[in-house]
């Protein structure tokens, strides 16, 4: 595959360069290189191929066969995102809500976010269901926040699933419903997602969703404790 690819990127085909870059980012077919990543990730980007601008943004936003430039990574996410690259949108969302690379503005992340989620991109859905349940760059709307969260948890995203539990155990945007909150916990924490496992760790611990037992409970606050969430281990210690 990287022999062919190295031909066609080699006359200047973008999608190939954009590829190459990929193989040397992964070692697919060759030697891991991120200068070598980065340097066929620029050949397709600066002809306009929007998946290799992301790709050369994150390589700035990083520093991972470039020098770490915040401005420079903007710039690049920004070209992709005008293009309607979705994950680009997605990251150039969360410079401006840090405000790396550009002048923080919470309301800026949101129509970016938007875009993305718009688009079926789960993390950007996420993240829009974020911004509405904390009324960042955004009013308040819980019901809101629930619709993207549910959109974000059904396609697989453990952060998502883990907030959509949360909305249906706390009521948000929602009614009530204990069995829903422990089945996407659950999904949350198979994935590994540590407030999931600590979520999991309570519905056992007090019985919603699930019959009390104390030493699931406990399994699940480890593992969440494990991985550092601060919930977990104030749990394991009681």
């Amino acid at each position: 595959a990287v022999k062919w690819y190295r031909k066609a990127a080699e006359q200047g085909n973008v999608n190939a360069q954009y590829k190459l870059g990929k193989c040397y980012e992964y070692g697919n077919g060759l030697k891991q290189s991120w200068d070598e990543a980065a340097k066929w990730f620029r050949k397709s980007a600066e002809q306009g191929y929007d998946k290799a601008q992301n790709s050369l943004g994150v390589c700035y936003a990083k520093g991972r066969g470039v020098d770490q430039s915040d401005s420079l990574a903007a710039k690049w996410y920004l070209a992709a995102a005008e293009q309607g690259n979705r994950v680009a949108q997605n990251n150039l969302a969360r410079f401006y809500c840090k405000g790396r690379g550009v002048e923080e503005s919470c309301s800026e992340a949101v129509e970016w976010y938007r875009k993305s989620a718009e688009q079926g991109y789960a993390l950007g859905q996420y993240n829009v269901g974020y911004c509405y349940q904390y009324g960042k760059g955004t009013t308040q709307n819980y019901a809101e926040a629930f619709k993207w969260y549910k959109k974000s948890a059904e396609q697989g995203n453990a952060s998502g699933q883990n907030s959509l539990g949360v909305c249906y155990e706390k009521a948000y945007g929602t009614t009530q419903n204990y069995a829903e909150a422990f089945k996407w916990y659950k999904k949350a924490s198979e994935q590994g997602n540590a407030r999931g496992q600590n979520n999991l760790g309570e519905c056992y611990y007090y019985g919603r969703g699930v019959k009390l037992d104390y030493a699931e409970a406990f399994r699940y606050f480890l593992k969440a404790a494990e991985q550092g969430n601060a919930g977990g281990q104030n749990w394991v210690g009681f």
